[in-house]
């Protein structure tokens, strides 16, 4: 399967470095580029990419409104904010919006092509410590009451989305809870319909901002 990928960013030599990387790898494909937001709506609209990466600071409209715009119009779009600087409130918003994840811009190569495949393939990107730190740092200063849908969980959902909420991947929360992944899996769809939730992204800042399991809850 050859993941179709859309690359926005207002620098130029940034998105050609981008295209470049991407490209030598056989199962990526670069399917379009937006130098700002506005761009960004028309091009996933026309392409359908399966991952967007998305630079946040950008004129006409920023990533964060581009990524909103975008998660309307497509479920299944799957968005990778681009960043500069981890801790930043609107690299937050773009997760609690939706976004897949996050990946600074200075990384090493092979870490952001891991990263798209692991977005395109379905998972949020939130293994690294420092994507939990930025939603744990934003989170709590934004507090929500816990949502009702919590308790039409069963025990072993509300076992799953915990360990969701330390970052577990499937494989590890199957080790933990002695089940199979494809278990795991069925229980992950399930905790996100019954909490209305895009991805487990989304569900590690509702668990932060609820404080959900916190105080041994």
């Amino acid at each position: 399967m050859v993941v179709r990928v859309l690359v926005v960013d207002d620098q130029a030599m940034v998105r050609a470095g981008l295209r470049l990387l991407l490209e030598h790898e056989d199962d990526l494909d670069v399917v379009g580029e937006a130098a700002d937001g506005r761009e960004a709506v028309a091009q996933a609209r026309r392409h359908r990419p399966d991952v967007i990466l998305m630079d946040i600071r950008m004129p006409v409209m920023d990533g964060l409104e581009a990524t909103r715009r975008i998660l309307e119009n497509d479920d299944g779009a799957r968005v990778l904010v681009l960043t500069t600087f981890g801790l930043d409130e609107y690299v937050f918003e773009a997760l609690r919006i939706g976004a897949s994840g996050f990946v600074l811009k200075d990384e090493r190569p092979e870490q952001l092509l891991a990263a798209v495949r692991i977005v395109a393939g379905g998972e949020a990107l939130l293994s690294p410590s420092i994507t939990r730190q930025v939603i744990g740092h934003f989170a709590r200063s934004r507090l929500r009451p816990r949502p009702r849908e919590v308790d039409d969980l069963t025990e072993r959902e509300l076992d799953v989305l915990r360990l969701i909420t330390r970052g577990l991947s499937n494989a590890e929360i199957g080790s933990e809870l002695f089940i199979s992944e494809t278990t795991v899996k069925t229980h992950v769809t399930r905790v996100l319909q019954k909490l209305g939730l895009r991805d487990r992204a989304q569900a590690i800042v509702m668990a932060y901002q609820t404080g959900l399991f916190e105080h041994g809850s």
